[in-house]
């Protein structure tokens, strides 16, 4: 942890340097590309000694099936391999390591580089192996037209920015970045006349970096303090079940999970303020004509502490992993597309049997929630009253729900997880059925893209 810590201080000075002199003003694009793989390959030694080997390994071997495979199954192949690889590193940590969370936890940057591998993959296959009718309009704009050199490729998998914490970025973007184009591209979208500018401005990150550092070091007080004295364990301690009553036990469960979520928050805003010191992470302007570097926040603390919504909160808790999930499962699985997003998830985190119990109980109160919400909300917004008295009751029971749902996330063994579940006396489990025996399910269309002239094709075909 002191070497995380250390890295990403030292991170975040050399991203300033990086913006400051290595800006595509001062330097080439192969320059900017070798100068951020070279840091991104000494911070992982540093960091994780030879386990970073493994990150190293499969990113060679996915390199060699980039330029070997065929465009049709070049994402199967990348898909099959780094989640492969990344499922058996999983494995000998709990096989070998016997459930523990190694110094050197190298699992993590791990999982960055498969999203990643993945990412570019199924972007490359949009790009080169289908039609641009085939695709949505994010699939088309994202599409990557050429496979990447070698020294783009080991720069976008292994950069300094986000080799150690992420977050994941789609290629093109992190591409225009390197070569300069990417805060003009979103500048662009503005007209700048209309608002009395003569030229481009050019946005500075340094009020963003500060901000985000504001709220770094108020999670690492809230981390040191809150977490040690809030542990996830005493929720099953058998005194505090006998002793304490069961709205008093989900009181407690709540503050246990607010307890959990500091150094979630340290980390992720202490990589989205790296990104952005370097230059990178600029997304537009918004409608009062601020600058926003949010482009790869992993998170947006507001709307996970007021979200009403089981799925608007999972929609702004690790913002990048959600994304990747859509993109390379969720929006080209032919069925089910729910279920295996969460199954997925789940792989992706590890093989401990905690992440099953909470991602599959997320399929099932995912499910309950959107069938309420379609049968209900709507009765709720004839007037302001009705409607804020069903925000504040879907804000209760989204926040519960959460930590019911993330708490075998915390535990990872089976014994405690079930051992939580009793006390609880699987209520949610219950509610969640009880609520998809009772409320029809409104169907949500979901198939494989067509084409964006589909329609028109087909009334060709049949003249």
């Amino acid at each position: 942890q002191i070497n995380f810590v250390a890295c990403q201080l030292f991170a975040l000075l050399a991203a300033f340097w990086f913006r400051i002199y290595l800006g595509p003003s001062h330097a080439s694009s192969a320059v900017r590309h070798a100068f951020a793989t070279l840091f991104g390959i000494y911070f992982a030694v540093f960091c994780f000694g030879w386990y970073s080997i493994h990150l190293f390994v499969l990113v060679m071997m996915n390199y060699g099936i980039m330029n070997m495979a065929s465009i049709p199954n070049i994402h199967r192949y990348s898909f099959v391999v780094a989640m492969g690889y990344l499922t058996l590193c999983h494995i000998s940590r709990i096989y070998i390591f016997h459930y523990g969370i190694l110094t050197t936890d190298f699992s993590g940057p791990l999982m960055i580089i498969t999203q990643k591998i993945t990412t570019l993959a199924c972007q490359l296959h949009d790009g080169i192996g289908r039609q641009a009718e085939e695709l949505t309009a994010e699939q088309n704009r994202l599409a990557v037209k050429t496979r990447p050199s070698l020294l783009e490729y080991l720069s976008y998998l292994l950069n300094f920015m986000s080799i150690i914490a992420g977050p994941c970025s789609n290629y093109k973007d992190y591409i225009a970045f390197i070569e300069g184009r990417h805060v003009h591209m979103k500048l662009l979208e503005v007209n700048w006349k209309q608002k009395g500018y003569d030229r481009l401005p050019d946005p500075s990150p340094t009020g963003a970096v500060m901000y985000k550092l504001c709220i770094t070091l108020v999670s690492l007080i809230l981390f040191l303090t809150l977490t040690k004295n809030f542990p996830v364990a005493y929720i099953i301690d058998n005194e505090f079940l006998d002793k304490t009553p069961f709205l008093s036990r989900l009181g407690y469960l709540y503050v246990v999970t607010q307890a959990a979520k500091p150094k979630y928050y340290f980390a992720w805003t202490l990589a989205d303020a790296v990104n952005n010191a370097a230059g990178y992470g600029f997304s537009g302007v918004d409608e009062s004509g601020t600058f926003r570097w949010d482009l790869l926040s992993n998170l947006n603390i507001w709307n996970i502490e007021t979200a009403t919504s089981f799925k608007l909160y999972i929609e702004n808790w690790n913002i990048q992993t959600a994304a990747w999930l859509k993109r390379v499962c969720y929006d080209r699985a032919p069925w089910y597309p729910t279920a295996l997003t969460f199954i997925l998830s789940a792989l992706w985190h590890g093989i401990y049997p905690g992440y099953y119990f909470t991602f599959l109980t997320g399929i099932l109160i995912t499910l309950a929630a959107r069938a309420i919400r379609s049968n209900c909300r709507r009765y709720f917004l004839s007037s302001v009253p009705l409607k804020m008295a069903y925000d504040v009751v879907t804000w209760v029971a989204t926040q519960l729900a959460v930590c019911y749902t993330v708490a075998p996330f915390v535990m990872l063994a089976v014994e405690p997880t079930i051992k939580f579940y009793k006390s609880m006396y699987f209520h949610m489990h219950i509610l969640s059925i009880l609520v998809l025996l009772v409320l029809p399910i409104r169907s949500q269309a979901h198939s494989i893209r067509k084409p964006q002239n589909q329609a028109m094709l087909n009334s060709v075909k049949s003249k």
